[in-house]
């Protein structure tokens, strides 16, 4: 009777062992099905994020486009004909010509607006393709090759955005700052407004932030910057700050 019991006791045991293995087999299915749905979520979240910001970008650059399609480039200047091309008065009366002094004045080129824009697109590529420091050199190249262009805030803009996705805060802080003082009736500056504020909030800079997204609210009342400037101002209230 003695070792009947034993061997049910055993039995048991050997079962509720097993038991005990097929429920952890099952719990490490769990796991590793888990795991590959965070996995998938993971990826779609990222695709979407390139997504939003190919579209974000590519809005911009339509916008560009529109904006500099009316613009009328000025046609080239021509040089004046040389003093020596026109006759003189002792040529006229048949005297012996004297020396002449040739123009030097320098013929001033406006640069091939195709050729600016193809510059243009190629920074605004690298920024795309999320090549920050080389579009950040890009643009910075072209503000210098093309100072007063048609494209001159938009890449002024970039450039900041180049820095702030980078999280060089100070150096988007005064590239925006150069958007909303060079370029006052730009499209550009409700944005570089905000982002303003956005970098003095995460720099708990809390009053620079609020006054610059106030500021922002009062000027620029009907577009969408302004809601995004309410939305962070309640954020910020909501913290306490």
């Amino acid at each position: 009777m003695e070792q009947r019991l034993q061997r049910i006791e055993r039995m048991l045991q050997n079962q509720s062992l097993a038991d005990l293995v097929l429920q952890l087999q099952q719990l490490q299915r769990e796991v590793q099905q888990l795991r590959g749905d965070v996995e998938l979520q993971k990826h779609t979240m990222d695709a979407m994020s390139r997504r939003q910001r190919d579209l974000y970008l590519d809005i911009d650059q339509r916008l560009s486009r529109f904006q500099s399609g009316g613009a009328v480039t000025p046609p080239p200047v021509s040089a004046p004909p040389p003093v020596s091309a026109l006759p003189t008065a002792n040529q006229q009366s048949g005297e012996p010509p004297i020396a002449s002094i040739e123009s030097t004045s320098s013929v001033v080129t406006p640069p091939d607006p195709q050729q600016e824009e193809m510059v243009y697109q190629e920074a605004f590529n690298l920024l795309k393709q999320g090549r920050y420091p080389e579009s950040i050199t890009a643009f910075s190249a072209f503000l210098k090759d093309y100072s007063g262009g048609s494209y001159e805030d938009n890449a002024q803009y970039w450039l900041a955005e180049a820095s702030y996705v980078n999280r060089d805060f100070d150096t988007a802080l005064a590239e925006f700052t150069k958007v909303r003082e060079r370029y006052a009736q730009s499209p550009k500056v409700p944005g570089a407004m905000l982002k303003m504020g956005y970098i003095h909030y995460e720099k708990k800079q809390w009053d620079e932030a609020k006054k610059v997204l106030r500021e922002l609210q009062l000027n620029y009342p009907a577009t969408t910057e302004a809601r995004l400037a309410e939305k962070r101002i309640q954020r910020i209230t909501k913290e306490g700050r």
